[in-house]
């Protein structure tokens, strides 16, 4: 194909797949179906196309999946998953093998497959994926413990699945020393990733880059310098990714609201250009013969491995029962399942082809049947948040001449700001609000001047105080003006 070729069809499919985001919200079906049917009706009409080989879509499918994870860390607020730490450990590590065995054990009986493929099977069925969880999660209002256990599971569960395909899909022998191999792997890439994230949270900072749109590049930099260092060193890059991601997310940040919007753009790039080369690759003409093993492994996989393994992790954080129901409803596939059933092809050879057929329908059955019903089992289940909003947004402006900072504040629907007079932020003496955007029209704002739902204000702040004004306002955002502040100043005004 030609370069205008190219450039043309890649044009017209992101279009087509920012278009299809617009009409899966208004469906209520999850988006990466149309990509998928995308990259089908682009492999079956295209003249002359070729699709891509597994090799490379594996390559290509780990590169988007690590894009997805950088997103996804970036995005995910400590505050958030802190309260849910505990538990999404349990589902990312407790859950994943016990829904290899369970998954694994009724596949060999249902299916007759050999106990290590089986367990393999089980392997590539077990993990969640991270742009449907976040994707689905955007529109369920869910309290957000509930929450960022979801997105702390699928962020961290690729890493310990991703260790067990490999090694189920090779030939070796497992051994003793196999436990030691993965806890090595997951600490390494753990360590490495929290380390380079913080030092490069540090660095930015200091670094007083001479164009704004320079930070994004360097924060998702970063976080996939942290994935080539984990794998460098025989470590998870994911988790490290991943991890790198997050501790940037929530480091202190200079224009950090840049930052996340341009990691979300090529999140959103990565999962449509994901979806739809996955579509691209897969051959139609196999899809009948694994139609009957794709529903025995959805049914597997929805009410037997994902109940019991959510009930396994959940027993020792002692969480309610309809609490639990919802996890194990929300434990949504995606592409990640695909890239692994490709991992098992590629490790393993052509014996895993099947696999790979039946994991893509498999996607497709539990997508429909999941995250279209996860806002109406959510309200079934009691488990709709009414009190838990969004997080009040505060970005930052490095002001390197005159060694200040600018914070821009949004105020949300439902933030406890709204109806608190300036006056009553008590921002410590160093920081100011210099200026209210309301409506569109801005104006310099007194004591006396009184925050609403969807105001802008820019909070101007001295870098000794700044951390200080930020937490203030944070604390306001959740418990509102009377909320106790542990900081050294005070400031009426």
């Amino acid at each position: 194909m030609s370069l205008e070729m190219v450039l043309g069809v890649t044009a017209g499919v992101l279009l087509l797949a920012v278009v299809a985001v617009r009409v899966s919200v208004r469906l209520g079906m999850p988006s990466l179906l149309l990509y998928l049917a995308i990259g089908l009706l682009l492999g079956n009409t295209l003249p002359g196309f070729s699709p891509p080989g597994a090799d490379l879509t594996e390559t290509l499918g780990l590169a988007a999946l690590v894009l997805i994870l950088v997103e996804g860390g970036l995005t995910t607020r400590w505050s958030s998953v802190r309260p849910a730490l505990r538990l999404g450990m349990l589902l990312s590590t407790l859950s994943v093998l016990v829904s290899i065995a369970v998954a694994g054990g009724l596949l060999h009986l249902l299916l007759g497959l050999e106990w290590r493929t089986a367990l393999l099977w089980g392997a590539v069925l077990s993990s969640t994926d991270a742009a449907a969880v976040f994707s689905v999660l955007r529109g369920v209002a869910v309290p957000r413990r509930l929450a960022g256990t979801l997105e702390l599971e699928s962020g961290m569960n690729d890493a310990p699945v991703v260790i067990a395909v490999v090694v189920l899909a090779g030939t070796d022998p497992i051994g003793w020393t196999t436990p030691l191999l993965v806890i090595y792997e997951l600490a390494a890439g753990a360590a490495i990733g929290v380390l380079l994230g913080l030092a490069g949270a540090w660095a930015l900072r200091r670094a007083a880059l001479p164009a704004t749109g320079l930070y994004p590049l360097a924060a998702i930099a970063v976080c996939l310098l942290a994935y080539a260092a984990g794998q460098g060193v025989h470590a998870s890059g994911l988790l490290a990714t991943y991890c790198a991601a997050l501790a940037l997310g929530n480091a202190r940040l200079p224009h950090r609201g840049g930052v996340v919007s341009f990691a979300e753009g090529t999140g959103w790039i990565a999962q449509i250009g994901l979806f739809v080369m996955l579509g691209l690759y897969v051959d139609v003409q196999r899809l009948p013969a694994a139609i009957v093993p794709a529903v025995l492994c959805s049914l597997v996989v929805l009410l037997a491995a994902r109940p019991v393994s959510v009930l396994a992790a959940a027993l020792p954080c002692r969480i309610p029962l309809r609490e639990q129901a919802f996890l194990s409803w929300a434990g949504l596939r995606g592409a990640v399942p695909i890239v692994l059933a490709l991992i098992a092809f590629t490790e393993g050879g052509a014996d895993h082809q099947l696999l790979v057929d039946v994991v893509f329908i498999l996607v497709v059955v539990l997508t429909l049947v999941q995250g279209t019903t996860l806002p109406w089992v959510a309200r079934l289940l009691g488990v709709v948040s009414r009190t838990d909003t969004r997080a009040v947004e505060v970005d930052a402006a490095p002001l390197d001449e005159v060694d200040a900072e600018l914070l821009q504040v949004r105020v949300p629907h439902g933030s406890r700001l709204h109806g608190v007079y300036l006056r009553e932020l008590r921002l410590p003496a160093g920081a100011t609000v210099s200026l209210v955007v309301r409506e569109s029209e801005a104006f310099s704002p007194e004591g006396g001047t009184r925050l609403r739902e969807g105001d802008q204000f820019l909070v101007v702040t001295t870098r000794e105080v700044r951390d200080a004004a930020e937490q203030r306002i944070r604390d306001v955002d959740r418990g509102g003006k009377l909320v106790r502040w542990h900081s050294g100043g005070d400031r009426s005004s």
